[in-house]
């Protein structure tokens, strides 16, 4: 089904390779590693002790002090990109109805750091001294509200808790909001912030993560034959998506198409993938017949590529199954090589990098690709960027639970 086009016109991310969009993407060209080891806590009984931290963090270009006391760090995050996206849009909201503006944000888990501090506070100290903002701060919904409330928006609102593919369905869900006409502007994307004690001992637990402690920035190597785990990230990424001839008419810089979404479910296992990508492979597909794309119009994937064994040659798989032997011919990337997985968050900050790269015609590269692995046989654009013209691309997300997801961009 068609319906009204969809333009993406502005971006916002905070993220391990920077907080603002032109040093996110200098970063991602250059091939850098946001991975380091963990400052915010004491790891040493931990197996893994690095993640993609966003260090001295300091939400105050965004946030005024009084809020930011009242904010989650996942929420600060989310609202500082969205802040970002806005702003890059060119958009005046006190100019336009706010019931035709909608938010979409995803989170695998919300306000962690705030539910642990608390409960130690209730262990400690007893229950009278828990603070009466746990709720509103540990709440998955906290960030989606209040980017509503801070611009005032009244449109559709609501926050996806898909695991590691929340923020792409909540992308899917905003284009399909916008081009049924539910609404002419929605603000979607994904914010975590699980890089606190417990999701680290959790992780760690589940043996998930890389113990590549001695050398952080080699640690993510999706699809290289010594991977040994994923590394934690966080942050947040914002895309601002808005009807066509809107954009167009106020003369507004319109980035990328947004063509189409799928989401299926591997109905196999509670974290682990169908081994043969069943259900990643009909999910693209999906997300094709939705955009009325051939896969012959595809030039790149921004692979989900964990750098975890079952994933990565699951997706290779899954890529092989929709675009046959074209699949030797695309440009495959993951951007979790260098900021790691930022859980319910990864699919914003990967669509901010999509969107970048149809738009500059530069694909950026997956680093630690040292020693390739037999099964994962695709070219996966390894550690140098590359120049290409691209005309269409998808970007994937695949969580627990066997929740997949997948986008469809064109360039303009």
């Amino acid at each position: 089904m068609q319906g009204r086009r969809v333009a993406v016109t502005g971006v916002g991310v905070i993220s391990p390779l920077g907080c603002a969009k032109e040093e996110y993407w200098r970063n991602l060209v250059a091939g850098r590693s946001g991975i380091r080891p963990i400052t915010r806590f004491d790891t040493s009984q931990l197996t893994s002790r690095i993640a993609g931290e966003i260090s001295q963090w300091d939400p105050s270009p965004w946030i005024e002090r009084r809020l930011e006391q009242r904010l989650d760090r996942y929420a600060q995050f989310g609202l500082a990109a969205a802040i970002e996206a806005v702003k890059d849009s060119g958009l005046n909201f006190e100019a336009m109805n706010p019931r035709r503006i909608g938010v979409m944000i995803g989170t695998g888990i919300g306000g962690l750091g705030e539910m642990e501090d608390q409960h130690t506070r209730l262990l400690q100290e007893g229950p009278s001294r828990v603070r009466p903002l746990l709720v509103p701060k540990m709440m998955a919904n906290a960030c989606a509200g209040q980017v509503a409330i801070h611009f005032g928006l009244r449109g559709p609102c609501a926050t996806v808790c898909t695991a590691c593919a929340a923020a792409t369905h909540s992308l899917g869900w905003a284009f399909h909001l916008v081009r049924n006409g539910k609404a002419d502007v929605v603000i979607a994307g994904g914010a975590e912030a699980t890089i606190t004690p417990l999701g680290m001992a959790g992780f760690c637990s589940a043996k998930a993560l890389s113990t590549r402690n001695d050398a952080p920035e080699k640690a993510s190597r999706p699809f290289d034959r010594d991977r040994d785990g994923f590394v934690m990230g966080e942050g947040a990424g914002m895309l601002v998506l808005e009807e066509w001839e809107q954009a167009r008419q106020r003369g507004a810089h319109i980035y990328a198409e947004f063509r189409g979404f799928g989401m299926t479910d591997d109905a196999v296992h509670i974290t682990q993938p169908d081994p043969e990508g069943v259900g990643a492979a009909e999910c693209m597909q999906a997300a094709l017949d939705d955009a009325q794309m051939p896969p012959d119009e595809v030039d790149y994937i921004n692979a989900h590529g964990t750098s975890t064994e079952l994933n990565d040659v699951m997706e290779t798989k899954a890529i092989k199954k929709v675009f046959g032997e074209r699949a030797q011919k695309i440009a495959i990337s993951s951007t979790k090589s260098m900021v790691g997985h930022l859980l319910g968050a990864s699919g914003g900050v990967e669509a901010v990098a999509v969107v970048l790269c149809l738009n500059r015609g530069v694909v950026h590269p997956t680093i630690n690709q040292e020693n390739p692995d037999p099964e994962c046989d695709l070219d996966y654009v390894p550690n140098v960027a590359r120049e290409i013209k691209l005309r269409a691309a998808i970007s994937n997300s695949f969580g627990f639970g066997g929740h997949n997801a997948t986008i469809v961009l064109a360039r303009v």
